[in-house]
């Protein structure tokens, strides 16, 4: 059965990149200089925390001062070196794992250990199974030293099973028993509770653990698993390239100059059709989301509209809220988990910032429409 910490659940992550742009032209809008950069591959994975650390580490592994190694008990002092400080960094973070059973399944020579090796030091590694006559192996225990934690050892070393497993072993999927908190960190490296690997494959070569969760990943017979960044780059290229052909999304307009301290509230009024860009990208006063909504409350009876245009705002709010696509902005971004965000975004917008009560009644006096609280 497989712990992980709740600090090492690191995973393979995207993060957010500065755009490069050059000068605005005197109608406000900015265009990239270069038609050569991506939009893309430069702002999401080139620059960003995944990207930037795993091409760090595969520097550090051409250059030797990384090494990721397979090894079992097979008699040689160095190896057993390392598999004792292995066994000693499973001990240390993975308090609940009875240490007689960890010496047990890393010196057992039908398991192997996938190492991290920085200068000579072990700083983590995965022990496992190999079960080749039925193609799949188990994963016994995953863990890095706790001061090595969050610096993409953990993705990396997992890349390095895979690729090994099944180019060396032959296998072609893996199964564990993770408990809680190590089940984030396996949804992150493919891993999925849905078991589609036939039970008589499986049954009776692994054991069952009280309170662990069975996981399954299958790997893919042709992805380079130890070079993903540079197959991502490549294909967000392609992507860029092609949407460069179908569309002008790469004129960057100035948008709306909202106040500083007041998230969402517009320094001034003004009209839908004075947002910068929005003909340009097709849209017109007759499409739907314009005519919609319409005021059919006689300037006369103004309490009467603000408490039809309040209850209209509270119920957009709401929509936005529970929307499917609007768990990105439920939390703040972690920093542990994207680096880098917090030096590109410098002013995160998420619903902790907008506390509906209060916003409504300040949209209320910039909005003079449902139609353009809408928009």
């Amino acid at each position: 059965m497989v712990e992980v910490p709740d600090s090492a659940k690191d995973g393979a992550n995207s993060g957010g990149g500065a755009v490069p742009v050059g000068p605005a032209n005197a109608s406000g809008v900015t265009v990239k200089e270069d038609p050569v950069k991506s939009i893309f591959t430069e702002n999401i994975q080139t620059s960003g925390a995944y990207s930037a650390r795993e091409e760090g580490l595969k520097r550090e592994e051409e250059t030797g001062k990384l090494r990721f190694l397979c090894l079992s008990n097979d008699g040689v002092d160095e190896h057993m070196v390392w598999l004792i400080g292995l066994k000693n960094i499973f001990a240390r973070q993975l308090p609940n794992m009875p240490k007689e059973y960890i010496v047990r399944l890393v010196m057992d020579r039908s398991h192997k250990s996938v190492m991290v090796i920085r200068r000579s030091t072990v700083v983590g590694g995965i022990t496992y199974r190999p079960y080749k006559s039925q193609k799949f192996g188990e994963i016994a225990f995953c863990a890095i030293t706790a001061d090595e934690q969050v610096k993409g050892y953990g993705t990396r070393l997992m890349n390095h099973l895979k690729q090994h497993a099944r180019d060396i072993d032959g296998l072609s999927h893996f199964l564990t028993y993770a408990d809680n908190n190590a089940v984030g960190y396996f949804i992150k490296q493919g891993f999925t509770k849905e078991i589609s690997l036939e039970k008589d494959i499986w049954h009776g070569y692994i054991k069952d653990y009280d309170g662990g969760i069975l996981m399954e990943c299958k790997m893919d017979p042709k992805l380079p698993y130890t070079d993903l960044s540079t197959m991502i780059h490549r294909q967000r290229q392609a992507i860029d390239e092609k949407i460069r052909e179908l569309s002008n999304c790469h004129t960057i307009y100035p948008g709306i100059d909202f106040q500083k301290k007041e998230a969402g509230i517009p320094k001034k009024v003004f009209k839908v059709e004075d947002i910068p860009g929005l003909r340009e990208a097709g849209w017109t006063p007759e499409q739907y989301g314009h005519s919609r909504f319409k005021p059919s409350i006689a300037s006369g009876d103004n309490a009467s509209y603000q408490k039809s245009l309040t209850a209209f705002m509270r119920s957009l709010l709401k929509s936005m809220q529970d929307h499917p696509d609007a768990w990105p902005f439920k939390e703040p971004v972690d920093a542990r988990d994207v680096p880098d965000y917090y030096d590109i975004i410098k002013n995160p917008m998420g619903w902790r910032h907008i506390s509906p009560v209060k916003q409504i009644c300040k949209l209320e006096s910039h909005f003079s429409s449902k139609a353009q609280a809408a928009v």
